[in-house]
């Protein structure tokens, strides 16, 4: 039997793994001219009766209050649904390893965030590791406009860093809701939130019938549902759970990876030298920036 501590490393990185697929998979769809609202909309209705059942067998921890509830439906519209809706717009204009790559630079909004609105001190350390992820992604930034359409490029990077925001105010504001709920019911109820959120803003919009696809589009939806959404949301709880965020967040500058690795497999994406080295920078700043003071 695997130690603890090593199913822990395990759990993360498959689950890291997995979620680094789902913007290969979106860019494959994109190919088959199914707009952003009804893949996204598979994505979640395929994924739906699963977080339910799990729901249905795994309550909230301890007694949680009406207001906790509130919080919950809010956190989960933000985090999961707004999101999730800004990176799949995102992914119309720019390559699924640029995506990954801006999006990474989450952990640094959580510092921002929780130093702006809670109060909590920043290290010197932690500073610099801000500073230089955003160079990393200028530089990336800059090198792509100079190899393609500048308007696409600029508007789909301020719809991946919004995706990155919201997923960021999401973690610093729910952090405190999980010990309430527990990590499996907490990413179960909010999984519901946003795919409710997802129902709905379909039935408002109705951009193209449900059965008007080709069919490569729904066994993508299934496999973005099963595969990049449910089976690594419950990993990463997992592996967090026995590992440790901060132990967790080691493994993060693997996605970025991935996702490179992917997307160069399977839609013939490259980077050029100038990016893969603005690519480094970022991991390098986040990895500084995670890194908590000792003593």
């Amino acid at each position: 039997m695997l130690p603890k501590k090593s199913l822990g490393v395990i759990l993360a990185i498959t689950g890291i793994l997995l979620f680094s697929s789902k913007a290969v998979m979106v860019k494959l769809a994109y190919q088959y001219e199914v707009d952003t609202v009804s893949l996204l909309l598979f994505r979640m209705v395929f994924s739906l009766p699963i977080y339910v059942v799990i729901a249905a067998f795994n309550r909230p921890m301890e007694k949680v209050a009406g207001k906790d509830y509130m919080w919950l439906i809010l956190f989960g519209f933000i985090g999961y649904y707004l999101a999730s809706y800004f990176d799949f717009l995102g992914l119309i204009y720019i390559k699924a390893s640029l995506e990954r790559l801006i999006l990474f630079i989450y952990p640094t909004l959580v510092l921002l965030i929780s130093f702006v609105f809670l109060r909590k001190k920043i290290t010197r350390k932690q500073v610099i590791g801000v500073v230089v992820t955003y160079l990393g992604v200028l530089i990336i930034f800059v090198s792509e406009l100079s190899i393609s359409d500048d308007s696409s490029v600029i508007l789909g990077s301020v719809l991946i860093f919004l995706s990155a925001l919201t997923y960021a105010s999401y973690l610093v504001g729910s952090g405190w809701l999980i010990p309430k709920f527990g990590a499996t019911a907490f990413t179960s109820y909010a999984m519901i939130v946003s795919c409710m959120a997802v129902i709905l803003h379909y039935s408002l919009q109705r951009p193209v019938g449900l059965l008007d696809f080709q069919p490569e589009v729904y066994w993508i939806g299934l496999a973005m549902a099963i595969f990049a959404t449910v089976i690594p949301s419950y990993l990463v709880s997992f592996a967090i759970k026995i590992l440790g965020a901060n132990d967790f967040s080691i493994f993060g500058s693997l996605g970025p990876i991935s996702t490179i690795g992917l997307a160069y497999l399977f839609l013939g994406e490259t980077l050029t030298w100038t990016q893969f080295l603005g690519a480094g920078v970022i991991i390098g700043g986040i990895v500084l920036a995670e890194k908590k003071k000792k003593g």
